[in-house]
């Protein structure tokens, strides 16, 4: 009786042991996948930004009227590229 008793909890044991293994590797998996969907909407995120961008740059091109919190940032944006290029100049010159 309690050799049956044992039998069976190792039974149980065991398949808990299975289900745990498929369970950690379904998490492995999704943990790759929500990596990969994270970065794919960061990427998307960044393409929308640079889209944006160009429409404040060509309303600004075609003198259309420009929110002041836009044109402020598009001046910086601008500003940030300038320095940058500046950097890239001097680091070439060198």
């Amino acid at each position: 009786m309690i050799h049956e008793e044992l039998q069976k909890l190792e039974k149980l044991a065991h398949q808990a042991g299975q289900r745990l293994q498929l369970l950690s590797e379904e998490n492995a998996q999704l943990k790759q996948k929500l990596a990969e969907v994270s970065a794919t909407l960061e990427e998307k995120e960044q393409e929308i930004d640079h889209f944006k961008n160009k429409i404040k740059i060509s309303n600004i091109v075609d003198n259309r009227p420009v929110n002041p919190e836009d044109s402020a940032e598009m001046s910086d944006l601008i500003n940030n590229y300038i320095q940058e290029i500046d950097q890239l100049i001097t680091y070439l010159s060198e």
